[in-house]
């Protein structure tokens, strides 16, 4: 289907670096030079291949490839928890509750790719998530039902070798016998519960025979100098990880290097502090970012590839007594890159300390109408509750960043 205002896409794709916790826009891709050092915190900044425009001294790749990305520094998080639900969802609507009904039911902007897109070849998942705790880290397909929700990576990966004694001709063999039984067990009624099942076993058959899941899992085949280049932990092998899914069809994958990484309270915590838990994250965010950027252009697939980078919230802008910053939910920063889109700028500004949005608010609505534009999914679709009743995939007056076109 056509995007409104726009043509029909075919074999678009995302992918979603999640930085869990919470990354500071004052410490990465917004810093104020010129506030108190209690706000402008413990890094210098270093000019980029945009005139004027400057990002942690710690990100020099990323300066560099300034021209290719574009730096969102005006993203309303305001409706945002210390989850994954709003920022995922693109929609306000969709919050953390604690009383069992997180999200209201809104689904993830992946599990509507994988609902009105599907994947972009037979015989893989159109919603890959590679995280530690799809739990913890990526949003779900909420109530629009469970065949959208993301297929955990690290669950396929260990899934896709045949068993002993199953060659490909007995699974097909297995495979008319299984169609034989759903058309008998469709003819006694259409179970809700089958039907589901149904959908599970016949793509596991897809993956199986295809083997496009099998080869796009085995990082063996990359050279060792493009391993390298990406970054052989978690957040780099991921990365190049997600780029070999969507060449090999997936729409939609979601990152995370670990959970709760970028929760840079303090030196007192887990993830530490600004300096000792941020500084040392730094180059790997700054490598994985220039990687992947770099080698979808080599490959021809950045102009198709739209990647996001960001959390769920920005950081408070004071510095706090254990060297940390706090949750802020006023405003963070992202990064876009690819997708066919018009980069090499940075939409939208905070306030000189980085409190508060000062001009052209972006909500998550907006980042949902722009990833939905991409992938040429009809901004007025619906899907259906489970009481029966329409909801929009676009909420809350969410619109294309226009800026981008």
């Amino acid at each position: 289907m056509a995007a409104a205002g726009g043509k029909a896409k075919s074999k678009t794709n995302v992918i979603l670096f999640w930085l869990s916790g919470g990354p500071s826009h004052l410490d990465m891709w917004d810093p104020k030079p010129d506030a108190p050092r209690e706000i402008r915190g413990p890094f210098g900044h270093i000019p980029t291949k945009l005139p004027g425009i400057h990002v942690c001294e710690h990100l020099p790749l990323t300066a560099r490839l300034m021209d290719k990305l574009t730096l969102i520094r005006s993203v309303d998080c305001s409706a945002s928890d210390h989850t994954p639900i709003t920022m995922q969802a693109g929609n306000p609507l969709a919050r953390r509750t604690n009383d069992g009904k997180d999200g209201a039911g809104y689904p993830s902007m992946g599990s509507i790719a994988a609902k009105f897109r599907g994947s972009n070849a037979p015989g893989i998942p159109g919603f890959i998530a590679l995280a530690p705790s799809l739990k913890s880290d990526v949003w779900g397909a909420g109530h629009m039902g469970s065949a959208y929700e993301p297929v955990d990576g690290k669950d396929l990966a260990g899934r896709l070798a045949l068993v002993n004694g199953l060659t490909v001709e007995r699974l097909g063999d297995r495979r008319t016998l299984a169609e034989q039984m759903d058309q008998w067990k469709r003819q006694l009624g259409a179970n809700p519960e089958i039907t589901a099942t149904d959908q599970y076993t016949q793509q596991a058959y897809d993956v199986l025979l295809t083997g496009r899941a099998q080869r796009a899992f085995n990082l063996d085949e990359e050279k060792p100098a493009l391993r390298d280049a990406y970054g052989r932990d978690s957040l780099g092998e991921k990365a190049l990880l997600a780029r070999r899914l969507v060449e090999a069809g997936v729409t939609f994958v979601t990152v995370s290097g670990a959970w709760g990484y970028f929760d840079h309270h303090g030196d007192n915590v887990q993830w530490g502090g600004i300096e000792k838990g941020l500084k040392p994250l730094l180059p790997v965010v700054d490598r994985t970012l220039h990687a992947i950027v770099t080698d979808l252009e080599d490959r021809g697939l950045l102009d198709s590839t739209l990647v996001l980078m960001m959390g769920e919230f920005g950081r408070s802008p004071v510095i706090n007594a254990q060297a940390g910053r706090d949750h802020w939910q006023r405003v963070m920063s992202m990064v876009m890159a690819g997708g066919g889109l018009r980069h090499g700028q940075v939409i939208g500004s905070t306030d000189r300390k980085g409190y508060d949005i000062e001009s052209r608010r972006v909500g998550p609505s907006d980042l949902a109408a722009t990833v939905f534009h991409h992938l040429g999914i009809e901004q007025n679709s619906q899907w259906i509750d489970p009481q029966g009743r329409p909801r929009p995939i676009v909420t809350e007056g969410g619109r294309v960043i226009e800026e981008l076109l």
